[in-house]
């Protein structure tokens, strides 16, 4: 019997690690529910982009459905992306706002100026197309970590009273905005006309405390 119980732990054990790999290999990290999903934005108090006297705190979102865009010069896939975005701000009034950070700013690089960051940028949005209202500067990515964002692009469906609703992880193209984004975003701007709100799905941010970041980059 002790025997026989020592074969069928390890092959019980082996058969659920099979499972497991299997479920993670079919499984698209684009649908997991994300950590910050139906809670308001985590406090912070940031610089525009290309205005750094300009501050934004998570009241500046409330008011309208915001898409969230997590971006940076350096993505790739932000770049093939920003045309389609574009089209969605242009054609079907989408708000998007811009939350960027740069690899080169982080503190243990520190090497960029902030100028040099503007310069980027708007040679990047010149050549793909503007899709933002405004950009807000994550200039530590102290947010972005705080929203579990794990790179670029990342987008957050915001709606009008500063609730994230979805947490796509990855570009949206005209696929992905017809079948995911888009109905739940058109959805919001519908219940946000008609003044309807689900709070019972809202829970509060455990973020209490804001993060002010100085708009001075050396």
């Amino acid at each position: 019997m002790k025997n026989a119980r020592l074969v069928v732990i390890p092959l019980v054990l082996f058969l659920l690690l099979v499972v497991f790999l299997f479920k993670g290999l079919f499984s698209d990290p684009r649908e997991l529910d994300s950590q910050v999903k139906n809670k308001v934005l985590p406090a912070f108090s940031l610089p525009d982009l290309m205005q750094p006297d300009i501050t934004y705190t998570p009241e500046s979102l409330k008011g309208q459905v915001t898409l969230l865009n997590v971006w940076g010069v350096w993505c790739v896939t932000c770049a093939v992306e920003m045309p389609y975005l574009t089209e969605l701000k242009n054609e079907k009034g989408v708000h998007i706002v811009g939350l960027y950070f740069d690899q080169d700013l982080d503190p243990d690089f520190g090497t960029k100026t902030l100028n040099r960051v503007q310069q980027e940028v708007t040679s990047m949005l010149s050549r793909y197309g503007n899709p933002y209202a405004f950009n807000i500067f994550d200039v530590y990515r102290d947010t972005s970590l705080d929203l579990g964002v794990t790179g670029a692009p990342e987008h957050f469906v915001i709606d009008a009273q500063g609730v994230i609703r979805m947490h796509h992880i990855g570009d949206i193209n005209e696929r992905v905005w017809k079948n995911k984004v888009g109905p739940l975003y058109n959805r919001l701007v519908a219940d946000a006309s008609t003044g309807k709100f689900d709070s019972d799905k809202t829970s509060t941010s455990t973020n209490a405390n804001a993060k002010t970041i100085s708009a001075e980059v050396k």
